[in-house]
């Protein structure tokens, strides 16, 4: 009966590893996720709308929150259409995509899980235009459809200690977690997580390369999207954007290596 129970317990932890290792759209990195992706939409929710309740959301009409919205939603339209068409559709079940501006100067951009984007306009003379945000925006929907903030928030998690889930944290040590919620996806510190994360944003800037191509948005314009963010720095701490980032020369290295990948995509 012992092993039986043994046996059956085995089985279910197996189960549940597979269900919880899956491989990232594009890259194919497998990667293991353990918080539940819909406990951590429905914070997302909360959080977000938390966010836009404490900071200046520009109105619908003007101008740049029409950009935003704009490209925003051209953008998860060419992910979900890449997505379903490589059946992977699962991805974005359940998201409900949404693109606010705020009026603030920090030179910054997220997104949270189901789709949830913040802009500030203080990275919209950088963009320059609207080739420049989408590359911006591509990044942030590419961070969501990887999953990177769950797997972030499961390697925390795990930190905690043996037997602590989502769950249990969330009830336990409801501070902790949105504390812990808000760095996962870059909303607040994350100084503990740089050198998971570089990997993470290195990845999405290849999707992001190929969801802006589907997107009608020539990827070719995202090199100087990325040198003019360095250059934000002028020899100071980088922009917040960029906290977590791989060093120019890296990134310029890997984005002219995927080009040609990225282009196969891009039809104006």
């Amino acid at each position: 009966m012992k092993q039986t129970i043994l046996r059956g317990t085995a089985i279910l932890a197996a189960v549940i590893l597979a269900e919880a290792c899956a491989k990232v759209p594009i890259t194919g990195r497998r990667q293991l996720n353990l918080a539940n992706e819909s406990q951590l939409m429905a914070m997302s929710v909360t959080e977000y709308d938390s966010f836009l309740n404490e900071h200046p959301v520009l109105a619908d009409n003007d101008p740049r929150a029409q950009l935003v919205s704009r490209v925003g939603q051209r953008l998860a339209d060419a992910a979900t259409r890449f997505l379903n068409e490589s059946n992977a559709g699962n991805r974005v079940e359940g998201f409900t995509w949404s693109f606010k501006t705020v009026d603030d100067p920090t030179v910054n951009a997220w997104c949270m899980p189901g789709g949830k984007v913040v802009v500030y306009t203080g990275i919209l003379p950088v963009t320059q235009d609207e080739i420049g945000l989408a590359v911006v925006m591509g990044h942030e929907v590419s961070h969501a459809i990887a999953r990177h903030g769950n797997e972030r928030m499961s390697q925390a998690i795990a930190i905690q200690g043996a037997g602590m889930t989502l769950e249990v944290l969330t009830g336990e040590k409801p501070s902790l977690a949105r504390d812990l919620f808000l760095q996962s996806f870059g909303i607040g510190s994350a100084l503990g997580m740089l050198a998971f994360s570089r990997k993470h944003e290195t990845e999405a800037d290849k999707m992001g390369l190929v969801f802006m191509a589907m997107a009608g948005y020539d990827p070719r314009e995202a090199p100087g999207f990325w040198q003019r963010m360095s250059q934000q720095s002028g020899g100071q701490a980088p922009p917040e954007f960029l906290s977590t980032h791989p060093s120019d020369a890296t990134r310029m290295r890997d984005l002219e290596a995927y080009m040609p990948e990225a282009l196969k995509y891009y039809k104006p």
